[in-house]
């Protein structure tokens, strides 16, 4: 009897054991490859910061400042040509949108397909978006937003003492620069499509793109993972409103 009892407990033991081992098993590629994501989304915010530092950074040439107070969200994407000769864009970048004393944090996010303009030739263009209205912003909620099509987008004027004077630049939804070979210009953009990298989003925040962005969510830069905060940081040092 005492021989049979031993052998059940040394059983369920062993069993306890295995499952133990199999769950931790399991939870490792898991936990692996969210360090992953988190770690390129950490990446993509500084990037996204660098970027839009060096363009407000050249005197004279940079995205009026007018026109970046009225901005409700701002977007940088870095674009690579998708293919030799014949090919699309494809690119990935971060949007934060304007929350009171500053940014909410970055969401992350593809941009894919489309005219870029004279830029076409460029291997690598950097690609800043400024929303003009919440309409725009919201539009970013769905699945897929495309630029021409939900919303109208068009060139933006460059230089600090610039300012938005034609009709299209006035109605606009969107304002579209670029940057490629240190040069920095309205971009017109048309068929581009923006959808959420929520592979980038969930591991970072535990959330979708639709919610990180929402105008409910009431983000402080204490409530941001600590590898994204650079770049509503970056923002807040060229545009805040009080």
């Amino acid at each position: 009897m005492k021989s049979t009892i031993k052998f059940t407990t040394s059983a369920a033991i062993a069993l306890a054991l295995i499952s133990v081992l199999a769950a931790t098993t399991a939870a490792q590629p898991k936990n692996a490859k969210n360090a992953k994501q988190i770690a390129h989304a950490t990446q993509e915010a500084q990037e996204a910061a660098n970027i839009f530092t060096a363009i407000m950074n050249v005197p004279d040439k940079a995205v009026p400042q007018n026109l970046l107070d009225k901005a409700e969200a701002i977007a940088v994407f870095q674009v690579y040509k998708a293919g030799f000769i014949v090919g699309g864009r494809k690119g990935d970048g971060v949007i934060s949108r304007r929350v009171k004393g500053g940014w909410g944090a970055p969401a992350f996010y593809n941009l894919n397909g489309g005219s870029f303009g004279l830029q076409i030739g460029a291997a690598k263009i950097d690609v800043v978006l400024l929303f003009m209205n919440t309409g725009a912003v919201d539009s970013l909620m769905q699945d897929k937003f495309e630029i021409g099509g939900e919303g109208s987008a068009a060139a933006g004027p460059v230089g600090r003492s610039a300012s938005a004077s034609t009709d299209a630049q006035l109605k606009a939804q969107i304002l579209s620069y670029s940057r490629s070979k240190g040069l920095f210009a309205g971009l017109e953009l048309k068929g581009v499509a923006i959808t959420p990298d929520n592979n980038d989003n969930v591991p970072v925040y535990g959330m979708k793109a639709d919610q990180v962005l929402s105008p409910t969510k009431a983000w402080s830069i204490n409530a941001m993972p600590a590898g994204v905060r650079i770049f509503p940081r970056t923002l807040g040092r060229y545009s805040v409103r009080r």
